[in-house]
């Protein structure tokens, strides 16, 4: 006869208490927070590279003679290294930690962005915007977010995501307006300078703050119900982000969110952030209006990402994807009819409307990441976001091709807003993962 017998209650575990292993009572505020918001802030500093290059093409273009497209080329490296080098860099933070990785990323920016004070030559820029920058932005993408969350908190995962995402839009709002006054006012070197400064500034932070793993403090990851020990340093790291690509390359869903976060790279970083000001000002708006217009996306950009982060805890991430892609597509078919010498209540709409949607993407991009490749996820939104930064510098490179061609860029701005419709409906075809629940009964022979 075979009978059905819960299972006793384990015994308790003095170590699946942080306070037991820390030997202290708990703290009143999860220091899962405190690591979230030096993340936060990290990521807040970084964007003040990232807010730079669109405000570098007319200067550059003026001052050396250099074309459109190849100062867009160096800014399709830079886009390009950016997304190459995160899943290397998710590997890196396994074998030495993250706050080493992060400083290092922080210290080569700075030496990339003081360079270009110095440089005479188009190479020049390819080298130490598009490289050197390149590299370093990389190492601080999102797959470090994606790092720091999934180590850090086992509850709250989509809005923590959602959170640290938006720190981009955040410093997009700090920076633009000012880096833009800068090179108005004073030129393009100091605002390279300034860039250089902020990332020495934030190393400090990195080094004293973060910490790598909750076990470095003796506690458990925020939500978690067990203590988890630090795992060994892992090595072999460009061979494990290579040996996580080939396993997910096998699967469907790999290339489906590849494909859609390559259009999502390519009609957000690629096209708005470094050809929106051009645009504008061919138009006649002026380069201070246009930035402030830029970074004014930034604060809607903030509260869409924490409500996707939110929402991606509890809808469906594919569908939310379908949603996002659509309404960003139909947003760029609109833009060339609001483009124009001032600010009218149309582009404030495209404003806010593109402002929401920005980067909403990213939290249900790394929770399907989450759902399907487990504890690599993090190394597999790396690449996943590598594919999103080639759109970017493809568009990057492309947007400033289109503009010397045809002397306007609404042709970029059509085909964006119909490659964001296929977007949408690549979203759907992803398959849902279902999570299977643990056993709480076993069959007893009798």
């Amino acid at each position: 006869m075979t009978q059905t017998s819960q299972l006793p209650a384990p015994a308790e575990d003095p170590s699946a208490d942080p306070a037991a292993v820390s030997g202290r009572r708990g703290p009143r505020v999860h220091r899962a927070w405190l690591v979230a918001v030096v993340t936060f802030v990290t990521i807040v500093g970084a964007a003040a590279f990232a807010s730079l290059p669109g405000l570098l093409i007319d200067p550059l273009h003026t001052e050396f003679g250099w074309s459109r497209a190849m100062i867009g080329f160096a800014v399709s490296i830079n886009l390009a290294l950016y997304g190459l080098t995160a899943p290397f860099a998710v590997a890196l933070m396994d074998r030495f930690g993250i706050r080493r990785v992060v400083a290092c990323a922080l210290i080569t920016i700075a030496i990339g962005s003081g360079l270009t004070v110095r440089m005479t030559q188009s190479w020049q820029l390819v080298l130490c915007w598009g490289v050197l920058v390149g590299l370093g932005s990389g190492s601080m993408a999102l797959a470090f977010a994606a790092t720091v969350t999934n180590r850090w908190f086992a509850a709250r995962r989509g809005l923590v995501t959602g959170i640290l995402t938006a720190g981009g839009a955040a410093g997009q709002l700090v920076f633009l307006p000012l880096l833009s006054w800068i090179t108005e006012h004073h030129g393009w070197r100091p605002a390279a300078m300034t860039v250089s400064i902020a990332a020495v500034a934030v190393v400090p932070f990195v080094w004293f703050l973060l910490r790598d793993h909750p076990a470095d403090v003796g506690l458990a990851a925020y939500g978690a119900t067990e203590f988890t020990p630090k795992p060994p340093p892992s090595r072999g790291a460009a061979i494990r982000a290579l040996r996580a690509l080939r396993d997910a390359a096998h699967t469907g869903t790999f290339w489906l969110l590849a494909g859609t976060f390559a259009i999502c790279g390519a009609s957000t970083n690629g096209l708005v952030k470094t050809h929106f000001v051009p645009a504008a000002h061919d138009h006649g708006l002026p380069v201070t209006t246009a930035a402030s217009l830029l970074a004014l996306i930034g604060v809607f950009d903030i509260a869409g990402t924490v409500a996707s982060g939110w929402f991606t805890d509890r809808l469906s991430p594919r569908r939310l994807l379908a949603i996002y892609y659509g309404l960003r597509g139909l947003s760029l078919m609109f833009l060339p009819m609001m483009l124009g010498d001032s600010i009218h209540p149309s582009m404030v709409l495209f404003i806010i409307f593109y402002g929401l949607d920005w980067v909403a993407t990213v939290p249900p991009t790394i929770a399907l990441c989450r759902e399907h490749y487990g504890e690599n996820s993090a190394i597999v939104f790396g690449w996943v976001l590598a594919s999103h930064q080639i759109g970017a510098a493809l568009v990057a490179y492309l947007g400033g091709v289109a503009r010397d061609a045809f002397g306007s860029y609404d042709v970029v701005w059509y085909s964006s807003g119909g490659l964001c419709a296929i977007a949408a409906l690549m979203s759907l075809v992803i398959r849902h993962r279902p999570v299977v629940a643990p056993a709480v009964a076993v069959a007893v022979a009798g």
